[in-house]
């Protein structure tokens, strides 16, 4: 901002990063491309108050994220939780196999799903953790974020944070319609347009 003669201070930036990135999160999700029935889904650390927290992700084959989910838990209860919420999303396709790591919550959740009919009965858990290395080096990006941070001060501004990387992480790898991977004058575009702006 600085750059362009600007001079804002940074709570302001924080308080746009609290109130617009879910707003941008919900606005782009209508207009993810699909993704692939092969998903890699594993979760990373994140230090909220001094406690580490848990950011559950999925990836498909092609390195594209079906979606995230945050939560205070690590267990076969917020497994369940992501995977439906993965599930319900618009661009995601069912799973004809799941990689994750050795978690033992993982084989339970997945279980407990396909028992509900919820998990299509062809869907397979592999639990072989080489093939999650996609996903762990996609978590790269959340760490090279957060890190300098220090941790957040509260779970729901941690949520609304991560929400805006997210959502900007998948518009950069052209995961959106009608813009393409590194198109940065399409992204501005695409945002102006979703929230009604003119560029």
């Amino acid at each position: 901002m600085l750059e362009r003669g600007l001079r804002v201070d940074h709570t302001t930036i924080y308080r746009w990063v609290q109130h617009y990135a879910p707003e941008l999160e919900r606005r782009c999700r209508p207009h993810l491309k699909s993704t692939t029935d092969s998903w890699r889904v594993d979760e990373t650390y994140i230090k909220v108050k001094k406690q580490w927290m848990y950011l559950y992700r999925a990836i498909d084959s092609r390195g594209n994220t079906l979606d995230f989910f945050f939560s205070p838990t690590r267990d076969a209860q917020a497994i369940k939780r992501f995977l439906l919420k993965t599930l319900a999303a618009s661009h995601t396709s069912e799973p004809r196999v799941i990689n994750v790591d050795k978690n033992a919550a993982y084989p339970k959740a997945f279980n407990a799903l396909k028992a509900a009919g919820v998990l299509p009965q062809h869907s397979e858990l592999r639990q072989v953790k080489y093939l999650n290395n996609l996903v762990e080096q996609d978590h790269r990006f959340i760490k090279r974020l957060t890190k300098p941070g220090m941790g957040f001060f509260s779970f729901e501004t941690a949520w609304r944070t991560l929400q805006g990387f997210e959502v900007m992480n998948m518009m950069r790898k052209g995961q959106l319609q009608g813009v393409g991977k590194g198109d940065v004058g399409g992204q501005i575009t695409l945002v102006a347009t979703l929230f009604g702006v003119a560029v």
